[in-house]
Order: C-alpha cells, then structure tokens, then sequence
C-alpha cells in the first residue's frame, strides 16, 4: 500500500526522494512540483499545495499546507499554513493554528489555537498560546503568551507593526496596540498603548566592590 500511494504521488509530479522512507496515507493530497524528503510521515486529510517542500522528519497531521511552503523536520496537527511560509526546524504547530502568508515560524517555536497573520516573524524559542497576532509583527527570541493561571486559558491579542522584544511575557488576558513595542525583559500585564514603548522589568543596580568585599 505504501508503495502504490507513493508512486501515485511520484506520477502525479511529486519528487519523493526515497520512497522507501516516506510515509503517506490514503486520502493525503500533494501538489506538483513538491518535494518530499525521507522521513516525512503525511497523516489524516492533509492537503499540500504545490511547489512545496517537506524536509527530514516532519509530521503532518490533518493540516492544510498552501504552495510554496517550506517545513523542516516540524510537527503540525489540525492547522492551515499561507502561502510562501517558512516553519522549522523542530517547530511545533497544535491544533488550531492558522498561519498567514510569508511568516516565519523558526528554531523550537510553538503555537497553540493562535492565529498570525501575514509578514510576521517568530524566529526562535518562543510560546504563542491562545492568541491573535496581527500582520508584520515581530516576536522576540524567548517570548512567552502566558495564557494559563491553574485554572482557565486566557486570550492574548497583538496588533499590526507591533515588536515584542526578546524574553517577553505577554500575561493573558492583555492588548498590545498596532505599532506598540515590547522592551526585551518585560512582563506585560495591562494594555500596550498604540505606538507606545512599554517597559516592565525592574532597573539595573551595580554594586561597586561586591566580589571583593564577598571573598573576605
């Protein structure tokens, strides 16, 4: 059976680079020009669009990925991926991830029931839970939507042009306006004006002597 779904698939325009290692069921969709690489295991109703191309040991589960998408060895369930989008690698999309047109979801980033939409960039080491991300925004490396307190999920939304800095808490529910910047270190826990700067961390204080004085 897998032999006869894989050469289907080659016949219809899909370069499979060994066959012998890619797994595809029954009922998977996959358009022309795609390449899929040895590893790949494509589950459920997925559909791939085409000029697509699926890298070393991704898994895709019922997900509908557009053309000109590139996946390196990720995981994605029950999500749609725009056009011309870059996951991985060893990115992880939950289900009801809906992924815009031309972002980039990078080295070990998760998303969860989170919408974003075109242009915007999470590059790396970040956790989008629960939340609606705008078009162009940039999502520094180690951020955090806090979306859980023990007890319920909560929503996190982000407007377009908006850039949270790197190592960023986003504590749900909360606003980030279109244009609002994120400092890198901060917890943010009430509303990010539009075009404002929001810093939450605590100052820097230097205490001159402090080694010398300890080693005594």
């Amino acid at each position: 059976m897998r032999k006869r779904i894989n050469e289907y698939h080659m016949v219809n325009g899909v370069t499979i680079i060994n066959p012998e290692n890619t797994y595809i069921e029954d009922g998977v969709q996959i358009g022309r020009d795609t390449v899929i690489y040895p590893g790949v295991s494509l589950e459920g109703n997925t559909e791939i669009g085409e000029d697509c191309i699926i890298r070393n040991n991704s898994r895709i589960i019922n997900s509908i990925i557009n053309n000109e998408v590139s996946i390196e060895s990720s995981t994605i369930e029950d999500s749609i991926v725009g056009e011309n989008t870059h996951i991985g690698p060893h990115a992880h999309l939950r289900p009801n991830s809906n992924i815009g047109k031309n972002v980039k979801i990078g080295n070990f980033v998760e998303v969860k029931n989170s919408t974003l939409k075109d242009n915007t960039k999470a590059s790396h080491l970040s956790y989008i839970g629960d939340a609606d991300v705008g078009y162009n925004v940039n999502i520094g490396c180690g951020v955090v939507f806090v979306n859980y307190n023990g007890k319920e999920k909560f929503r996190t939304t982000v407007g377009d042009n908006a850039f949270i800095g790197s190592n960023a808490n986003l504590v749900a529910p909360v606003n980030v306006e279109p244009w609002g910047f994120v400092a890198a270190g901060s917890t943010i826990t009430k509303e990010v004006p539009e075009g404002a700067l929001s810093i939450a961390r605590a100052e820097q204080k230097n205490i001159d002597g402090w080694i010398r004085k300890k080693r005594i």
